[in-house]
């Protein structure tokens, strides 16, 4: 069993950054494709981005391409989000998600393992 806990939610202003952080309980970390994920108010969950276990990979939803960043740091079994030009639109909670059979899939189902989320709102 995996536990994951997200941090780094808040409020911002349209335009502005933020950046979200992903603990993972686990001693194999590496081994583990990581997904962002978000859910709006009243809609479904949305795949955000993902990454590889070593890093070197990464891949994006087209509506975050550009803005967003995904990274790891696997000594400390932590995942980022960094989020630029961010719009009225991103605002949801954002999940974090493991994988451990390395999948790098942008459906939720392939990832066992979710956080709690954390809430982000960006004002107009």
């Amino acid at each position: 069993q995996v536990q994951l806990v997200e941090a780094g939610g808040g409020l911002v202003q349209a335009g502005g950054s933020l950046s979200l952080s992903c603990q993972a309980s686990t001693r194999t970390f590496s081994s583990y494709v990581m997904g962002w994920f978000r859910q709006a108010p009243g809609k479904e969950r949305e795949f955000v981005g993902a990454i590889s276990g070593s890093g070197g990979n990464t891949f994006y939803d087209d509506s975050v391409k550009g803005r967003f960043t995904i990274s790891r740091d696997n000594a400390k079994n932590t995942m980022y989000l960094r989020m630029n030009s961010l719009k009225p639109e991103d605002t949801a909670v954002y999940y974090c998600a493991a994988d451990p059979v390395g999948r790098y899939s942008k459906d939720a189902p392939a990832y066992p393992y979710w956080g709690q989320g954390t809430l982000v709102t960006v004002s107009s």
